[in-house]
């Protein structure tokens, strides 16, 4: 036998085995996805400070938080940017509405390498849990495209704000489950057929096939429109009531202000033109156009003339 026969193995020092094993063990486990949070500020530097602020709390370890102004004149956007200055701040110049605002923060996070991107209102508060939760969920469910929190109202955290949704093509707008339901127990995702803009985990993979928000929608119905090419592409939408966002919701029975009139009627038409098919549409019409007359003529007759324009402005803009 030669000499080399007879010499036993090297055993590897203490180094070298910490290095094979940190090599396996990343070959085991996944790396940990990348998430970028977008916050839209459009003048309100306090809720959109708070919000900030509550997203620097994440237990998550791998957030990113970008702050979009959307050309704000009162120049709270500068103010945000000076208040964090390790965050990340993208001015878009002018008001390009919830659709444009929150599009250029999701493709600039795409474009740095983002997995998820978190689009958030400005006027919330999420949990330290809220991203490893829904994160958690998409891993597990590679075909969502979107994993919804459940919304709670900022004054009363006891009650559901958005607790899953489903799309109603007869109203052409999505609509909210357990809108006034108190909060349940923890329990598994489920898949929806529609997520909020309020609070939404939206995966890379699913934006880069499919798109962000339609642009010419500016605010309303856009995350009504968005579900429904998501779930017509093939992808599923999840809501997970283990993940709580607070929301400042306009208090119950509030009257929805001019411009919510306006855009979210002008966008429900253009949402069934081109999405619906013909039957849908005619049960859209049947429904759509005899309630409008009778809100104009309430508006009317109470003298509400910024609302009963408004109405005429959903009525016929395209």
């Amino acid at each position: 036998m030669s000499i080399l026969g007879r010499v036993a193995p090297r055993s590897p020092t203490p180094a070298n085995q910490v290095g094979i094993e940190e090599n396996l063990a990343s070959r085991r486990s996944p790396p940990t996805p990348l998430v970028t949070a977008v916050v839209l500020n459009w003048c309100d530097a306090a809720a959109t400070t708070a919000c900030v602020t509550s997203l620097q709390e994440s237990d998550y370890p791998r957030l990113s938080i970008l702050i979009v102004d959307n050309g704000s004149p009162d120049g709270s956007g500068e103010e945000l940017h000076a208040r964090f200055p390790d965050v990340g701040f993208l001015q878009t110049g002018e008001n390009l509405g919830y659709t444009g605002g929150n599009n250029r923060g999701i493709w600039k996070a795409l474009d740095e390498g983002s997995d998820y991107v978190l689009v958030l209102n400005h006027d919330t508060l999420v949990e330290p849990d809220v991203v490893s939760t829904l994160v958690e969920s998409g891993e597990a469910s590679p075909g969502a495209a979107a994993i919804a929190p459940t919304v709670v109202r900022m004054d009363d955290p006891d009650q559901i704000w958005y607790g899953g949704g489903a799309f109603d093509p007869t109203r052409g707008l999505g609509i909210h489950w357990n809108g006034n339901g108190k909060l349940p127990g923890s329990s598994e995702p489920q898949e929806v057929t529609f997520f909020s803009g309020c609070s939404v985990l939206l995966r890379a993979q699913a934006l880069r096939e499919v798109g962000a928000f339609a642009e010419g929608y500016f605010l309303y119905i856009e995350d009504a429109e968005l579900s429904i090419r998501l779930v017509q592409a093939g992808w599923t939408i999840l809501h997970d009531p283990r993940a709580h966002v607070r929301h400042r919701a306009p208090p119950r029975g509030e009257e929805p202000r001019p411009e919510q009139i306006r855009y979210r009627d002008r966008n429900r038409r253009r949402l069934v033109r081109e999405h619906l098919g013909l039957g849908q549409r005619v049960r859209f019409s049947a429904w759509f156009y005899p309630t409008r007359v009778i809100h104009l003529i309430r508006y009317l007759g109470r003298g509400d003339i910024p609302r009963a324009e408004a109405i005429l402005k959903g009525l016929m803009e395209r």
